[in-house]
């Protein structure tokens, strides 16, 4: 049964607490509500209480409550509510222990402790709730620790080690569990490892508490240090509750564990369905796999506790130490030895061959039910032998390696927590109050984590700590990449060896040093996504062995794959990648090759859309780029490749490379005809500020010529023209007067759309005197296109007309299909402008088909507008209407109009001319 609504469940659980017990209604009004007004008691506890009675009489119970003088009763023993019920078994097992009935303390333990499902009370937020759940709590950790202290004593050490550890790790100032696993880990024979969990409580006490750790637990580590025979188990002790016992190994629950739903339910699915038919024979395999810090071992104990009571034989749990800094991955016959121990054997019992461990292993599991946890697998031939031979029994494996060739295996892959999830558990761990009052910082520190739960953690426990800073604070700190591996190490956690352990098995596998040595190398370059082709050109290798050397870190979990062959970094290994060291000849050149290698292919790409007009000549390139033959392969890669070409040019400015005044340039020309404005400013400003320093007037003029045109198409016209007039005083000091037609040509477009049309005529006069005389033909075609314009603006249509013909018989010369399509748009315009408008509607359709074969979809949606204006004037309002939405979709598409901008234009009957349209010709 499920009771809903927070009060509902408030008083439910008040009355449970006092169950057998009257609660004055007053009472459960100032603990529920948290107000004592008498006025109002009666009715508001009332309705709650005749809500809950009727939720009850749906199951049977109408009479569960009970009205008594003055208030309520839950009308049951006090045994049948678990708080009560695991007071007392946790009472009656510490009397067993007094008494030397240890088997009997032992189950009674287990069964108190079997009645916790998750935090106490944990619906419940009031200020009475939060104080008896604190109390529940301690006693829980009480009770885990008097049952630890019994187990030890029994000779269960073995299996409780990664109980321990896993405790100690959610409690770290508790002196009591860490004396307990150090006493386990010595009985294990792992007295470093004891030692170990010494000195890191010593620090994080210091560190935290400013004191050094109690004298008993002082006396341990020096037992341990002599090998005090004292710490040696007494014979007569050893198995005391009674013999062989049913493992369960399972470490405990992460209080903190949030999201990850729908995987829950699949693997609970997974782990609890029957086999299916015609299936393999032996247990049933699931893989969780994904990059370290994942949270892949969390979700695999969370799920394991909640189906561990179906598994009669037990739950047994091998951390395989596949990825632990420091520690050698087990081998299968070690691995071996911990399943049979286990399972119940040891000494001589334990075969010491492999393959005989594995048979005994397989025989005895043939008939089981159990559930095994193998944590933190390196690859799968570490797993194959430790796979159950009973249809009855179930595997969960986790691994950053995706473990494919395990048979019949359901294989999970995790991904990083969304937004919504990071900043719920950053909460769970530092406190819903300071990350509630500060949302923005919370998710500025959720996206610098990336989503990685282990990251999260740390964040989180570092502001538990820290009660004087902030979630601003933090954040700030965070968002300083030169320290934020730093700052994501707290206690036992760390990303960065986590990183580091995947990094150190690709340099020791043979085949995949390649892989380890991309890693470095991807850290000198900024991309947002990586390409054969890119990584190619990085490491100056074949596609082929790039390629493989992709996957290899793929498999390894240190690259993401992005679509259609592509590969991602994640911002924390990207930040490791940066910290690993590079051959001094391997860093010189990696990052120079792949801006050149964007330079190359930027400019074979506006070679096909453009024609020879955007200045390759100038920026020469080493390598021959991206193989591209066709205006689609341009426009494909174009569109493919913006994020790479912005960060590419970026990165260009900032490392002061020889390529960066040809990038600048070349992104320009293919950003511009799609509407990519507002990151053309940036990059072209940054180029400007290198070309300055260098005094290269060759470059700046270019750019200026470039920086001009943006902002005229951005509706700036003052600011276009200022820039323009600098590029040809840029020209004038190159001495390439000439070279200053492009610049005159989109200075006359400038005064054209201020209605300078002077100016305007002055200008492109100017610019066709220098087309006609250096016999540009193409050039000359693009300056009689924009004297059309000034001609019909000033009534001239006749001279519209014929300069329109002109320049579209210039243009067929060339046969570019982006220019025929600007061509055509110019003649549409002279013919609209004198009232021609059924021949104007054909050279407005055959302007668009062109001109989106050529990827210019500014002009595109300049045409389609339009056309749209004519069909409207000639009375075919529908289409015009169609034509209007195709103009305003294509703005939508560049992010230059929203979509409620473009629902405000579409209501209109006649819609005004969107700014964009209004800013070109």
């Amino acid at each position: 049964m499920h009771i809903a609504g927070a009060r509902r469940v408030g008083v439910l659980a008040r009355l449970a607490l006092a169950a057998g017990q009257s609660v004055p209604a007053e009472r459960l009004l100032s603990d529920v509500w948290e107000s004592s007004s008498a006025a109002t008691a009666g009715k508001q506890v009332q309705i709650v209480i005749s809500k809950l009675r009727e939720a009850f009489a749906a199951h049977g119970g109408a009479e569960l409550i009970e009205t008594v003088l003055g208030g309520y009763r839950l009308a049951l023993e006090p045994e049948h509510v678990d708080a009560h019920a695991f007071t007392g078994l946790a009472g009656r097992a510490r009397a067993a222990c007094a008494e030397g009935s240890f088997a009997s303390a032992d189950g009674l333990f287990r069964g108190a402790l079997g009645l916790w499902r998750g935090p106490a009370l944990g619906e419940v937020d009031a200020t009475w709730a939060r104080i008896e759940a604190d109390r529940l709590e301690a006693e829980r950790l009480s009770v885990l620790e008097d049952h630890a202290e019994l187990r030890l004593s029994a000779g269960d050490h073995r299996a409780l080690t990664g109980e321990l550890a896993a405790y100690v790790s959610t409690h770290p100032l508790r002196e009591r569990p860490a004396a307990q696993l150090m006493l386990a880990l010595y009985r294990d024979g792992r007295a470093p490892e004891a030692l170990e969990v010494y000195q890191r409580l010593r620090r994080t006490m210091v560190e935290e508490l400013g004191i050094e750790p109690g004298a008993e637990l002082r006396r341990l580590q020096q037992a341990v240090l002599v090998k005090d025979p004292e710490l040696d188990l007494p014979p007569e002790r050893r198995n005391a509750p009674g013999g062989p016992t049913t493992p369960a190994e399972l470490p405990a629950d992460t209080q903190a564990f949030t999201a990850r739903t729908a995987e829950i339910e699949q693997l609970k699915t997974d782990l609890t369905g029957a086999p299916e038919t015609g299936s393999a024979s032996g247990a049933a395999v699931s893989v969780i796999s994904g990059p370290g810090g994942i949270g892949k071992s969390a979700l695999a104990v969370h799920v394991a506790h909640s189906v561990a009571g179906r598994f009669t034989d037990g739950v047994i749990y091998v951390d395989l130490h596949g990825s632990t800094a420091g520690l050698t991955p087990l081998t299968p016959v070690e691995a071996l030895r911990h399943l049979l121990r286990s399972l119940g054997l040891d000494g001589t019992a334990v075969p010491v061959d492999a393959e005989e461990a594995a048979a005994r292993y397989r025989s005895l599991t043939a008939a089981g039910h159990l559930l095994v946890i193998l944590d933190n697998a390196r690859d799968a031939r570490q797993v194959r032998s430790l796979l159950p031979a009973g249809p009855g029994c179930r595997v969960l494996v986790t691994s950053r390696d995706p473990l494919a060739t395990l048979d019949n295996a359901r294989h999970l892959r995790l991904d990083r927590l969304d937004d919504a999830e990071a900043v719920a558990l950053l909460a769970r761990v530092a406190g819903a109050g300071r990350v509630e009052g500060e949302p923005e910082a919370a998710l500025e520190i959720a996206r610098l984590c990336g989503g990685f739960p282990l990251a999260l953690r740390i964040m989180g426990a570092r502001l538990a700590a820290r009660p004087d800073w902030s979630p601003a604070d933090l954040a700030v700190r965070l968002a300083d990449a030169t320290r934020r591996l730093d700052l994501l190490e707290y206690a036992d956690l760390a990303v960065r060896a986590s990183l580091a352990v995947s990094h150190e098995h690709l340099r020791e596998e043979p085949g995949r040093q390649d892989a380890a040595r991309l890693l470095a190398l991807l850290g000198l370059v900024d991309l947002p996504t990586h390409t054969l082709a890119t990584t190619a050109a990085l490491t100056d290798w074949t596609e082929h062995r790039a390629e493989t050397a992709l996957e290899h870190l793929t498999d390894a979990r240190l690259l993401e794959p992005a679509d259609s062959g592509r590969y991602r970094i994640h911002d924390l290994v990207r930040l490791y990648a940066r910290e690993q060291k590079v051959p001094g000849e391997d860093r010189a050149g990696a990052a120079g090759r792949v801006l050149d290698h964007y330079l190359a292919t930027a400019q074979r790409a506006c070679g096909l859309l453009f024609g020879d007009g955007v200045a390759g000549d100038l920026f020469p390139t080493e390598r021959p780029g991206q193989e591209l033959t066709s205006l689609a392969d341009a426009n494909d890669w174009v569109r493919r490749e913006r994020d790479n070409l912005l960060a590419a040019a970026r990165q260009a400015a900032r490392d002061a490379d020889p390529s960066t005044a040809g990038l600048a340039n070349a992104i320009t020309w293919l950003f511009e005809r799609r509407g990519w404005f507002p990151e053309l400013i940036e990059v072209t400003e940054e180029a400007l500020r290198l070309a300055g320093k260098q005094q290269d007037w060759t470059a700046r003029a270019y750019l200026l010529q470039g920086l001009g045109g943006v902002h005229q198409q951005l509706g700036r016209f003052l600011t276009g023209a200022t820039h323009l007039k600098e590029g040809l005083a840029c020209w004038d000091r190159a001495g390439l007067p000439d070279k200053k037609a492009g610049i005159l040509n989109d200075l006359g477009v400038t005064y054209t759309l201020l209605g300078r049309y002077d100016g305007a005529h002055a200008a492109l006069d100017e610019a066709l005197a220098i087309t006609e005389r250096t016999k540009r033909r193409a050039h000359e075609s693009y300056v009689r296109n924009n004297r059309v314009h000034v001609f019909y603006r000033q009534g001239r249509h006749e001279e519209a007309v014929s300069e329109a013909r002109h320049a579209l018989a210039l243009t067929e010369e060339s046969g570019d299909t982006g220019d025929l399509g600007i061509a055509n748009d110019s003649l549409a315009d002279a013919y609209r402008a004198c009232g021609m408008l059924s021949v104007a509607v054909e050279r407005y359709r055959q302007a668009i088909e062109l001109q989106r074969t050529a990827g210019h979809l500014m002009g595109a949606a300049v045409s389609c507008w339009w056309l749209g204006h004519t069909l409207y004037d000639l009375g075919r309002h529908d289409e015009a209407r169609r034509s209007w939405q195709e103009s305003l979709e294509i703005l939508r598409e560049a992010r230059l109009l929203t979509p409620a901008e473009v629902a405000g234009y579409l209501a209109q009957p006649f819609p005004d001319t969107p700014g964009p349209i209004r800013n070109q010709l």
